[in-house]
């Protein structure tokens, strides 16, 4: 793909050292076939420096940032001084799973006979990556599957391979949702109320009620991130409270603190 032959000035770019100078490194470029990337010593690290090897070593995983790229030259300024911890373990973690994307990819390719460069194209046109296609098919794979538009065997193929290799994290969000009616038929209107509730649909998101005692029920919204689960409990209490009002009754809903994430 020729999009991806170059990076782009101040992408963060994943480089194996392969050689070090008194006054520069030469690395490799790992997602880019391995295209040659220099850090002056001045980009090294901040300070003085006396030695670039007290720093860097030939063989090395290092996270640098691109300064410039002349693509008429072949050249490529890299700073490793200007990427910070949080920014390098983000990056290796991003490099890491798009390499065991590329990985499910072949093997989508060989399972299907499509030619995988094909696939590829078609995903990274749509995504500019290829690991988030994955996280999707697990969120929202009707949707996901339908806008990437591949035949049915591959469809199937990408959804089997998803499934199986992506553990997507979740957030989860809970509150108490008072419903209440003195209609003579309330029990009824009570019941078709919390199945509009539990019929609510957002993607990627699952939704848990549970009796707690009259007038409360609990709902648990478990989702990818806290806004889905948030608009996904809101839609889900609405749903019901517009049937608990529609009857003459009331209803409202009482969110509790956040919870961490899981697996």
């Amino acid at each position: 793909m020729a999009d991806r032959e170059w990076p782009q000035e101040a992408e963060l770019v994943v480089c194996t050292v392969e050689n070090v100078k008194d006054f520069v490194a030469f690395v490799s470029l790992d997602e880019y076939g391995g295209r040659q990337g220099l850090i002056p010593i001045s980009e090294i690290a901040t300070g003085w420096i006396k030695y670039i090897r007290d720093h860097i070593r030939e063989g090395q995983k290092i996270v640098c940032k691109v300064l410039n790229v002349d693509r008429s030259r072949g050249h490529i300024d890299l700073s490793l001084k200007d990427v910070n911890e949080h920014q390098r373990r983000e990056k290796i973690r991003e490099w890491k799973n798009e390499s065991k994307a590329q990985k499910w990819l072949g093997f989508v390719a060989e399972q299907t006979g499509e030619p995988l460069a094909a696939i590829e194209d078609v995903i990274y046109k749509k995504y500019g990556a290829f690991y988030p296609v994955f996280e999707d098919i697990v969120i929202d794979p009707e949707t996901t599957l339908k806008k990437l538009g591949f035949s049915k065997k591959v469809t199937e193929v990408l959804h089997h391979v998803a499934h199986e290799s992506v553990k997507v994290p979740h957030v989860e969000v809970t509150g108490h949702l008072i419903i209440e009616s003195t209609r003579p038929d309330g029990v009824e209107v009570i019941r078709k109320a919390l199945e509009k509730a539990s019929a609510s649909k957002s993607a990627g998101a699952e939704i848990e009620l549970l009796y707690l005692g009259a007038p409360t029920y609990r709902i648990k919204v478990k989702a990818p991130d806290y806004k889905t689960a948030e608009k996904a409990i809101e839609k889900s209490a609405n749903a019901a409270i517009a049937v608990l009002e529609k009857a003459g009754g009331e209803g409202k809903l009482v969110k509790k603190p956040k919870s961490g994430k899981s697996q």
